[in-house]
């Protein structure tokens, strides 16, 4: 009897391993599909992004900028270090 455990065991925990892999790749490549779907329109709008911004004279103006460049990373248009440096591009003008 306790042989026959152990092989149950044994089995549950190859199944459960081979289940937590399987689900694990599963989202590294929807992932990586995703990314590759992803960046064509990133590409056509990042450039757009700046356009918009244009020098900022008082407080207020800068704040709606960031705020409409928050907006667009927020929707995924634009990627972390592309904000960061519109972001920097603003509070330094």
């Amino acid at each position: 009897m306790p042989g026959l455990l152990r092989g149950i065991a044994r089995t549950a925990v190859v199944a459960g391993t081979a289940t937590a892999v399987s689900n694990r790749v599963s989202r590294r490549q929807a992932g990586r599909w995703a990314e590759q779907e992803a960046p064509a329109p990133q590409q056509n709008a990042a450039p757009a992004a700046p356009a918009p911004a244009p020098p900022a004279d008082d407080m207020s103006s800068r704040i709606d900028q960031l705020k409409e460049l928050g907006a667009l990373k927020e929707q995924g248009i634009l990627s972390e270090d592309e904000f960061a440096e519109q972001k920097r591009k603003i509070l330094s003008s």
